[in-house]
This record gives C-alpha cells, sequence and structure tokens, in this order.
C-alpha cells in the first residue's frame, strides 16, 4: 500500500544541519521500486556544517562534487564512502550555503534494523543513480511524517571520522536496537516538546521537530 504519509516540505530543511538533523529522529524514509514501497523510521543522524565544519565534505567550498549541498534544501547527496559503501545525506539551508545531515540508521516494519549508512543504503536499493533527488516529493525517495514522536532525543559526539570528531552533532534514539556504531558517550539528552504555533519563532528546534519549519533568520544562523 502506498504511503498516505505527509511528505516533509522543502521548509522543513530550510534551517542549519544541527537543528534538521534531530528533527529528522522519527521520520519515515520511503524507497519505491517497480511497484514496491518500504518504509523506514529514521532512529540516528548525524549533522556536517559545511565550510566551518573541518569533516564537511563542503568544507573546501564549492566543487561538482558538492553541488548538491550548496543548492536547494531536501536534495539527496550520496556519495560512496571508502569505496565500499553508498552514504545518504540531505543537503540543508538556503541555495549557496552548505549543510547536510547523513543517515546512519533506521528501523523497518518487522523488526529489520538498517544500522550504519552503508546498511541501510544497501538494504534500500540507493545508489549513485538516486544523487540529487528531490526528497521533499513523493517519488522513487523522499521522506514523510506519520504523526509519530519519539519521547527524548540523545546527544553525543559524531563517529566513523577523524577531523572534528568531538562536535555534538550526532542525534539518536538512545537505547534503539538499530543505532550504529561503538557505545559512544552521551552529552545530553533533549526532551521533544509539545508542538507549537508555525508563526512563533523563538523555539525553532521545536517547530522543525513537530513539521512546523520556518527559515532560520540570518541573524539567528550559525554560517556554515
Amino acid at each position: 500500500m502506498a504511503c498516505a504519509c505527509r511528505p516533509l516540505p522543502r521548509r522543513f530543511f530550510l534551517p542549519s544541519p544541527e537543528v534538521v538533523a534531530p528533527a529528522l529522529l522519527g521520520k519515515l524514509l520511503v524507497r519505491r521500486r517497480g511497484g514496491d514501497e518500504v518504509r523506514a523510521r529514521i532512529v540516528e543522524t548525524e549533522a556536517y556544517l559545511g565550510r566551518g565544519d573541518a569533516a564537511a565534505h563542503a568544507a573546501r567550498g564549492l566543487t561538482p562534487r558538492t553541488a548538491v549541498l550548496f543548492g536547494e534544501p531536501g536534495r539527496a547527496y550520496i556519495y560512496l564512502a571508502y569505496g565500499l559503501h553508498w552514504c545518504l545525506n540531505v543537503s540543508t539551508l538556503p541555495a549557496g550555503e552548505a549543510g547536510g545531515v547523513l543517515l546512519r540508521a533506521a528501523a523497518m516494519d518487522g523488526g529489520l534494523n538498517l544500522s550504519g549508512p552503508g546498511r541501510l543504503t544497501r538494504q534500500l536499493g540507493i545508489g549513485a543513480s538516486l544523487n540529487r533527488c528531490d526528497l521533499t516529493r513523493p517519488g522513487a525517495l523522499f521522506f514523510a511524517d506519520d504523526g509519530w514522536r519519539p519521547e527524548a532525543i540523545a546527544v553525543s559526539a559524531r563517529i566513523g571520522i577523524t577531523q572534528a570528531a568531538e562536535l555534538p552533532y550526532r542525534y539518536f534514539l538512545e537505547g534503539h536496537a538499530a543505532v550504529s556504531g561503538r557505545r559512544q558517550a552521551v552529552i545530553t539528552r533533549r526532551p521533544a516538546p509539545s508542538p507549537i504555533a508555525p508563526g512563533a519563532r523563538g523555539r525553532i528546534y521545536s517547530e522543525i521537530l513537530h513539521g512546523n519549519g520556518t527559515r532560520i533568520p540570518h541573524s539567528r544562523r550559525r554560517r556554515p
């Protein structure tokens, strides 16, 4: 049965990566192939900030490879890691500013855990052909919201990288069996707040988490 859930709108991905990354937890990644559809609930993400983040692919600026990260938000950025497996990211921030969120783990219906970026893309059949795919429109690959919300979000340093590895930009559902990588100390835990009115700008994290995302003014957005 086709997903009747609401696709995440492009405005959801306008804020900086460290806002979008925790907001994606609990959302669905929908993959359609040959008339079949599978859904995976996102349980682990990492934020990469762009120019100011040594671990980000966009740290050195605009290149043919990273052009998608400098383009409109909500696009798939897919690359081959270590020549072994594909990694799925989604672009954030308005066009001209680079930011991205890596999907590290998800859980499928039936209890199948997609632990780690490589297993996630391999199980869902995600590769180079979907690079630049618009993840805000129902199609071969997109994000959707079925209304489920996590009770809390855990934050730790990122894993699997050597540069800027100490930054607290890994977000996950603590204790979930699908969460990937070695055990990492939890730096903080965030309760999932209640939804607020779309027009309220004082609580950007809560707005984005609950699907009422608004663009963050330049004066309040961390530059990539």
